[in-house]
């Protein structure tokens, strides 16, 4: 007898995005250690966490440090004091929740791609083009596609987005089970209308699918017409997943903390066709296999939705939505065709000349010593494109765009 492997992993047939970009930085760094690089690729933020929150954090770890105070295990699916204040925060867009449909987790990466354990091997699957990567590879790594071809795995069900559609998704041509969305998109950053997104909640409805929607951007919509929450949406909750983050909201991309929201009302089928409830697959899941964030983290965040700290963590996002105007306007001004970064800090470029995005990635990151992230890692429809981030300081992403605007295409 010899030991196994789970084969699906062998159907990856490229390392995960953001790997090959950093071996390609430090290649780079390695053959020129004086270069000043600056990183616009990966969506980490770069200002510190909020007086509001640090005070929240530093006072939960001197409970931990008092017998009196101490906190060991809590419960697997977030303490309730957080679960509450989320709730709260979605009354402002009047939607209103149950603490039980809210799950604390340590980042929606994970969220995202372990929620499909959930569901059966055989759901059909669709996802958006170009699409955040980890909505793929885990059902790769699950065993619902087949190999990849063309830059697309067979069995799944690709929705293209580019400036042709204007990045909006078309329904899918064939009945689909599960829906990845994610809006503001990542990577392209752009955003769909109340109407837009209400078209999958009728489809899903109608067809009986889950839309699993990843919202981890909502806090840099400026849109008026722009929903926060796919639950903004009638019917919604009977037929949608939501993810949201406070990483790139709160700056807790090295603290860890987000969650998920599973409707009670929300139900999938077993193989005989009865009803099942999917809210308590996933609070099995979790009890299960993940042991909760810890308490520190979770008095943070709760932090975050007190009054003081929303307007803390409102002079962050502009300051960062700053950067993205900054991006915009400079690669506006030299002819690129740029999208996103008005209700996102994303920005997706669309390269010159035809060059394709890894070209492109080595023109920046060579002649400018500029990180971006190539469109085609993100699936076929990103080919010709590339992705910036507006995360860095306002003095990096001025210098960047100087740098670019330098350049010859």
């Amino acid at each position: 007898m010899v030991v196994k492997i789970n084969e699906n992993y062998l159907k990856l047939k490229s390392s995960y995005l953001f790997v090959e970009v950093a071996r390609r930085e430090r290649e780079f760094i390695d053959n020129n250690p004086d270069a000043d690089i600056i990183k616009m690729g990966i969506g980490d933020v770069t200002k510190p966490l909020v007086p509001s929150v640090i005070k929240a954090f530093k006072d939960a770890v001197d409970e931990m440090g008092n017998a009196d105070t101490f906190m060991g295990y809590g419960p697997e699916q977030g303490y309730d004091f957080l679960a509450q204040a989320i709730a709260k925060d979605y009354e402002k867009y009047g939607v209103n929740l149950d603490t039980s449909e809210i799950f604390i987790s340590d980042g929606s990466k994970c969220d995202t791609g372990n929620i499909q354990e959930i569901f059966g091997i055989d759901n059909k699957i669709a996802i958006t083009d170009p699409v955040y990567t980890v909505y793929v590879d885990t059902n790769v790594m699950a065993g619902r596609t087949g190999d990849m071809k063309d830059g697309m795995y067979e069995g799944l069900t690709y929705l293209k987005c580019n400036s042709e559609n204007g990045f909006i998704p078309q329904l899918p041509d064939e009945v689909v089970d599960i829906i990845y969305l994610c809006y503001p998109n990542n990577p392209t950053g752009t955003t769909l209308t109340k109407d837009q997104l209400k078209v999958f909640v009728d489809y899903a409805k109608e067809n009986k699918a889950i839309i699993l929607f990843d919202a981890a951007y909502e806090a840099f919509i400026t849109e008026d017409n722009v929903p926060h929450s796919i639950y903004e949406i009638e019917g919604a909750d009977e037929v949608a997943i939501e993810f949201k983050s406070f990483s790139k909201t709160a700056g807790f991309t090295g603290t860890r903390c987000a969650y998920t929201v599973v409707p009670k009302k929300l139900i999938a089928y077993d193989n005989d066709g009865n009803e099942v409830e999917v809210n308590p697959l996933w609070n099995r899941r979790q009890t299960t296999k993940f042991n909760g964030v810890s308490y520190p983290v979770q008095k943070a965040a709760e932090a975050t939705l007190t009054p003081e700290g929303q307007k803390e963590i409102q002079e962050v996002l502009d300051y960062y939505m700053k950067n993205a105007k900054v991006i915009r306007d400079s690669l506006t001004d030299i002819g690129l065709e740029v999208y996103g970064g008005i209700s996102s800090p994303y920005i997706w470029v669309k390269t010159p000349n035809d060059m394709d995005s890894w070209a492109f990635f080595d023109l920046l990151l060579n002649e400018a010593n500029v990180i971006g992230t190539p469109g085609s890692g993100f699936g076929p429809s990103g080919e010709g494109y590339l992705r910036l981030t507006a995360f860095n300081t306002l003095e990096n992403t001025k210098e960047a765009m100087d740098r670019i605007s330098k350049l010859e295409f």
